[in-house]
């Protein structure tokens, strides 16, 4: 039986992207992998575990040789997303039932936005290769605020521009980071264990395994 989630006449629904809507954590893992190992750091599941939900440059200022410049972190993300996008060429894949509730939430006229530490060239690569792009009406990455997740600035941003009240929009999200996110934002918080054990996302409203066993009506 699926559990219902309801929201008001106005509503909207905010994803995260990365491990949320595509099966993407071994492409990162293994670019962010080839980008430690570059510059000699080693890269541990501690380390990994930090990255989940988080900016790329505040994994590179906390891991990376201290000074770097704007310019140099600027290059090493580069780099990593780079061949991040090499890697998921051709293995691209939307986790179960993803795609037909993004479809289901905009025919019913909700609105949809993904909220991503992700490039942007990343988020519209993959949602275009999903065949969802067209679905969504806003995109927020991490240039567009000053702090990654575990902040709530790009929720409270999408809310911000697409005009709905943070009390009103549901956030869906994988990462312990983006959950305390939605939360400090006085979002209501499903939390899917792609990539997470559930004692990690505790802190979200619901936890499940998979997005059939809700309904957001």
């Amino acid at each position: 039986m699926k559990i219902n989630i309801p929201n008001s006449s106005r509503k909207a629904v905010l994803w995260d992207m990365d491990g949320t809507i595509v099966d993407s954590s071994f492409y990162h893992k293994r670019a962010w992998r080839d980008t430690f190992e570059r510059e000699g750091i080693e890269f541990t599941e501690d380390v990994y575990q930090f990255t989940q939900g988080r900016r790329n440059d505040e994994i590179i200022r906390r891991y990376f040789e201290p000074g770097l410049s704007q310019k140099q972190v600027d290059a090493i993300a580069a780099q990593k997303e780079e061949y991040f996008r090499k890697c998921i060429k051709g293995n691209i894949h939307a986790f179960p039932f993803v795609i037909e509730m993004i479809k289901s939430l905009a025919n019913a006229e909700c609105r949809l936005a993904v909220v991503s530490s992700a490039t942007i060239e990343n988020i519209r690569y993959i949602t275009e290769e999903l065949g969802v792009s067209g679905f969504f009406d806003l995109f927020i990455t991490g240039r567009d605020v000053a702090l990654g997740k575990p902040s709530p600035q790009g929720y409270l941003t999408a809310a911000a521009r697409l005009g709905v009240a943070p009390q009103n929009c549901i956030v869906i999200e994988d990462a312990a980071a983006g959950v305390s996110a939605a939360k400090r934002g006085g979002m209501y918080c499903v939390a899917v264990t792609n990539t997470c054990p559930k004692e990690a996302l505790a802190e979200a409203d619901i936890v499940v395994n998979r997005l059939d066993e809700i309904n957001i009506c």
